[in-house]
């Protein structure tokens, strides 16, 4: 059987949806990989700063006598060994929390 004689017993709907469309199918354009990825040479980032460790001098003065006098004050909970920071307008252990507000 040839091809004409087959299109011959078909409906003419089926005729229609076996022949190719008149337009073409457009492509879709191809997308571009970058040709080299250029990376940014690493900075050098500076050494962290470690904080250097206060001695116990900073709590103490000594006078030209020889005598030791406590610069900031012990605190009330924790008894002494604990040191209160000084923050200005008030006093605060950094052990149990307690605060002592300078007077004005």
């Amino acid at each position: 059987m040839t091809e004409k004689s087959r299109e011959k017993g078909k409906p003419p709907a089926e005729k229609a949806a076996e022949k190719p469309s008149a337009k073409p199918i457009a492509e879709k354009p191809a997308v571009e990989k970058p040709a080299a990825v250029v990376e940014k040479p690493e900075e050098k980032k500076p050494p962290k700063v470690k904080k250097k460790e206060k001695g116990a001098y900073t709590r103490y003065k000594i006078d030209e006598k020889g005598s030791v006098t406590r610069l900031r004050p012990y605190c009330e909970r924790c008894g002494q060994g604990y040191f209160m920071a000084d923050h200005g307008d008030r006093y605060s252990c950094g052990h149990c929390g307690f605060t002592r507000y300078k007077r004005a």
